[in-house]
């Protein structure tokens, strides 16, 4: 008997074992002004069906536009994206609940930040509109520092709009082999690849060299292969994806391919560039008057070939993200105040719409907690 009732008690345990893996954290950062968001939004997203529960709502905090998880999955960090007053948050993260609780807030040096890298060690921001970024020491009880280095642009380039009158920092992110840190200057059409010292403090990042983008693109959001040889550039003002070879620190160009027909004349704001998991596929979103995504092919030496454009299924896609079995995309709408769920095919490459919705007030930002 008690042999039998060992076997039933194991066959429970690794029955819930397997139900937590179907689940995932999904945390949104959002704009809370104006509009009807009221913070950070965790919801418990089940990768089987693509649908979500609510767990829990972080209010309190100013347009928390953009946020990561440490690498620990113990903390959180957001930025507050609030014109010159603008600040970075640390929140204690509870994985199970959802919950973030705010450890503290420091000036983000720059108005605007809109975008956050996290290691181990520092914690790094884009400030759009203040043209800078700037590094914060991660304590020890996941707190950040006040900055202990701001590097400020002070370039300029030649869009007609007016977007290019000054810096505009608009990315922060490590390179795979996590010795660099490459920085999107919209402002400026450059791209600057720092060399990372993680422990450097007001010398965490030193400049290696700069790439500069035919002018008047704007140079917005970059992604890597999962092999790390590659990158994948998306230009905001006219949807191009530049394409380069990556290794020790240096970007090499092989390819421009566009996002829109050669017939569309509206503006097409591009947002966000994510490659799958398995390197197969590259996915882009356009907003202004295109309001869409384009997915496509991988081929030989990391080049792409376009498989297909579609609508996103509302106004303003802002960032996407594909979950972890790879099954689903997800793309927040800004305007729209809803996140679409796309069944993706994991062979083609192609998205249909799931039927799957999340109303959620101007998301901006979507991270699964893996």
């Amino acid at each position: 008997m008690k042999r039998y009732f060992g076997i039933f008690l194991m066959s429970l345990l690794s029955t819930a074992a397997f139900s937590q893996q179907n689940t995932y954290n999904l945390i949104v950062g959002t704009y809370t002004a104006p509009g009807k968001s009221e913070g950070i939004y965790t919801y418990s997203f089940d990768i089987t069906a693509g649908t979500t529960t609510l767990k829990n709502v972080t209010r309190g905090t100013a347009n928390p536009s953009y946020l990561a998880i440490s690498p620990d999955r113990k903390f959180a960090y957001a930025v507050n994206e609030t014109g010159n007053t603008s600040s970075v948050s640390a929140f204690k993260y509870d994985a199970k609940t959802g919950n973030l609780t705010l450890l503290n807030k420091v000036d983000s040096h720059g108005a605007d930040p809109c975008f956050i890298a996290v290691d181990a060690q520092n914690v790094i921001v884009a400030n759009y509109s203040g043209g800078s970024l700037a590094v914060f020491s991660r304590q020890a009880d996941g707190s950040i520092s006040e900055a202990v280095q701001v590097i400020k642009h002070t370039g300029k380039s030649i869009d007609p709009r007016g977007r290019q009158e000054s810096a505009h920092v608009h990315m922060t992110k490590f390179t795979p082999d996590h010795k660099y840190l490459v920085v999107n200057d919209l402002g400026e059409d450059q791209t600057y690849i720092y060399q990372y010292n993680p422990t450097g403090k007001e010398e965490t990042l030193s400049q290696k060299s700069v790439i500069k983008a035919t002018p008047g693109t704007g140079p917005r959001h970059i992604t890597f292969s999962p092999n790390g040889k590659f990158a994948y550039l998306a230009h905001e003002f006219n949807g191009m994806i530049s394409v380069f070879t990556y290794a020790n620190g240096s970007l090499a160009k092989i390819q421009e391919i566009g996002t829109t027909t050669k017939n569309f004349n509206g503006k097409v704001d591009a947002a966000d560039i994510h490659v799958s998991a398995d390197g197969k596929f590259v996915y882009e979103t356009n907003r202004g008057d295109a309001n869409t995504i384009s997915a496509f092919k991988v081929i030989t030496g990391g080049r792409l070939k376009h498989i297909e454009t579609v609508s996103t299924l509302g106004k303003g896609p802002r960032n996407f993200s594909i979950d972890p079995s790879g099954k689903f995309l997800l793309v927040g709408h800004q305007y729209t105040n809803n996140i679409v769920i796309f069944n993706r095919n994991q062979n083609t490459g192609k998205l249909t719409d799931s039927g799957n919705r999340i109303d959620v007030g101007a998301p901006v930002c979507l991270v699964f907690d893996k």
